[in-house]
């Protein structure tokens, strides 16, 4: 599944390509991939039909473009990603071919290019979806004013969701006292989207390995130092993801012009089971983890104790 590192890589291009242009018209050819959107497909098109785009935003997971009526206004709603397992958002030419899993299709006009534009929603497993939501104050933002742009302001269907490692508004000391109330272990921890939001199963071996602990570690025994140490390790690989386009293992992570990212190239502990740790020359360990798998060290992170699992 695509991890902050992925989506923020998507909302950069969506940036560049989308922002200040008009939505012409909307199709929805599936109509799963609107399911989040209680009104239906026709509403779904209707409420994006001349609205202006205002700059992307994200917050862990999740992306969303602000929706204007006017490109002078303060946006309202705003139309609300998250791309599940293989959902891809791609821009190009209008008169290009149809993907074979091609589930939404959005037509723009204007913008900074005056070239025709539309934005695919593909998505291949269907576990992804769009909606159009309205926009509320952002609470982990505080008390600031939204911003003409959109700024301050979050979809209501995702106002519980964590700021992510990130943002300017990420705070962690808060997230060092969650965790010591916590009686969990850290990667469950760092999974929980209500404690810190946009890490994945790949991005949390990843920091847990830089930092030297276990995933089975009990988090109301962590001192205030080891929970630091996460926070920046998993900062570090994220945006070490972020410079080489985050990372796909297959076709269904791309960017939106289609290309995928680098970064499994450069990971030390996700995929690796046998393969040789490149601090110390263990083998990496793989072991079950809610359903999927866990993959460290056991020389650099050796199992605690009393591990929660």
């Amino acid at each position: 599944m695509p991890e902050l590192p992925e989506v923020e890589v998507v909302r950069r291009g969506l940036a560049r390509w989308t922002t200040g242009r008009t939505v012409e018209k909307a199709e929805v050819l599936h109509p799963r991939a609107v399911r989040r959107h209680a009104a239906g497909p026709a509403d779904f098109a209707g409420r994006l039909a001349g609205r202006t785009v205002l700059p992307p935003r994200r917050r862990g997971k999740y992306l969303w473009l602000p929706l204007a009526d006017a490109p002078s206004e303060a946006p309202s709603e705003a139309l609300l990603a998250h791309l599940g397992m293989s959902g891809q958002l791609l821009v190009g030419e209008p008169d290009r071919e149809p993907q074979k899993h091609l589930r939404v299709r959005i037509a723009f006009t204007g913008g900074p290019a005056a070239d025709p534009l539309d934005l695919r929603f593909v998505d291949q497993r269907t576990f992804g979806h769009l909606m159009v939501a309205e926009l509320v104050p952002d609470a982990v933002a505080g008390a600031a004013a939204p911003a003409p742009d959109g700024a301050g302001l979050v979809p209501a269907p995702i106002v519980h969701i964590a700021a992510d490692p990130l943002e300017d508004a990420f705070d962690g000391d808060a997230l060092y006292r969650a965790l010591r109330r916590r009686r969990t272990g850290i990667k469950r921890a760092l999974l929980d989207q209500s404690l810190i939001s946009g890490v994945g199963n790949i991005y949390a071996d990843e920091a847990l390995w830089r930092a030297r602990l276990h995933w089975a570690r009990p988090t109301e025994t962590l001192t205030r130092a080891e929970a630091a140490r996460v926070v920046a390790a998993a900062q570090d690989v994220m945006r070490a993801a972020l410079a080489v386009g985050g990372t796909s293992f297959d076709s269904l992570y791309v960017d939106v012009d289609g290309e995928s990212g680098y970064f499994e190239r450069s990971l030390d502990a996700y995929g690796r089971r046998d393969e040789p740790c490149r601090r110390c020359g263990s083998p990496i360990r793989r072991d079950e983890f809610m359903n999927r798998s866990s993959y460290s060290c056991p020389v650099c992170q050796p199992r605690p104790r009393r591990a929660r699992y």
